[in-house]
């Protein structure tokens, strides 16, 4: 019984991981697109960008690589996505590598 009961909560964690790493994803490649763009584009500074992340956007954080004009977007644990700034381009996502 005990065995059925853990096998149980195992299976519900890796089912809810699934949907949690999916919409960390798609964060951070939409915190880094709008981070870069606020950076390199609009010239304002990395602090700043975080204020046009949407509702829910809490545990994203940004950083910024001035000298390779790219920005990452985190969430602890879960995801990362960096988009950098390419002439006559703009910001573009780097390839997904997970």
């Amino acid at each position: 019984m005990a065995l059925g009961a853990g096998a149980l909560i195992g299976v519900s964690a890796i089912w809810g991981w699934q949907p949690l790493t999916m919409q960390a994803e798609a964060g951070t490649a939409f915190g880094a697109r709008v981070g870069c763009s606020c950076r390199y584009v609009a010239g304002r500074e990395i602090g700043d960008c975080e204020k046009d992340f949407v509702d829910g956007m809490g545990a994203v954080s940004l950083s910024a690589d001035d000298d390779a004009k790219s920005v990452t977007a985190s969430v602890p644990l879960l995801s990362s996505t960096t988009a950098t700034w390419r002439e006559g381009w703009g910001c573009v996502l780097e390839p997904y590598d997970g």
